[in-house]
């Protein structure tokens, strides 16, 4: 069976936003005398949506309930704030989704993130043209690790999970993508999202079929 999408996470893989989002989530934190060490998000929380973070750290550290909407409000500001002044265009991402989408391929953006930051950051880096769809933690119950986003995406795109590549760089996101019964591609940071890898993985899928 041919690959006929591709399905691209956000943070990490496609803009270098994994820093962004803890730093402005540990700002907001600071207002209250909290904050995630570098180490706890890395080894735990990369990936997870702010929502469930806070809940963790409500269970883990005694943050008030009462507290999360307020600090999920003021991260979001924050985050905004370092997109604008930051997310810029990456000609290495923008030549591969341009040669991919001319090959016919189908590409997706499935994110943890919240619709409105998915659709910013991928404005500011010249990437929105080239994609047939978004689908974000607005538009899921459970995010990832849950395969709900891929499940999502790939129903919305007319395809089977074995016709899709995702795209993935954290923990929670290949636990996601790998139980949505698609073929993964794991990189270590945006500069492995490049068109040679991409090229690389679909071939040898074909090979294997």
């Amino acid at each position: 069976m041919k690959i006929k999408a591709i399905i691209f996470d956000m943070d990490g893989v496609l803009i270098e936003a994994k820093d962004w989002h803890y730093q402005a989530l540990n700002r907001a934190l600071k207002l209250f005398g909290y904050q995630i060490s570098r180490y706890d998000h890395l080894t735990t929380y990369d990936g997870l949506p702010t929502s469930k973070k806070l809940e963790m750290l409500s269970l883990e550290s005694g943050l008030p309930k009462e507290l999360h909407k307020f600090i999920n409000e003021m991260k979001q500001i924050y985050t905004m704030e370092i997109v604008y002044s930051e997310c810029k265009p990456r000609f290495v991402h923008e030549y591969a989704l341009s040669r991919l989408k001319a090959k016919g391929f189908k590409l997706a953006v499935a994110s943890n993130s919240i619709r409105n930051t998915v659709e910013v950051m991928m404005e500011k880096s010249s990437l929105v043209h080239y994609f047939d769809q978004i689908v974000s933690a607005s538009d899921v119950v459970k995010p990832k690790p849950d395969p709900e986003i891929y499940l999502t995406s790939i129903e919305k795109l007319g395809l089977m999970p074995k016709e899709c590549l995702i795209v993935e760089d954290n923990e929670n996101g290949i636990k996601a993508a790998r139980a949505s019964g698609a073929y993964v591609l794991v990189v270590k940071d945006i500069h492995e999202v490049n068109l040679s890898n991409i090229e690389a993985q679909i071939n040898q899928i074909e090979s294997l079929v």
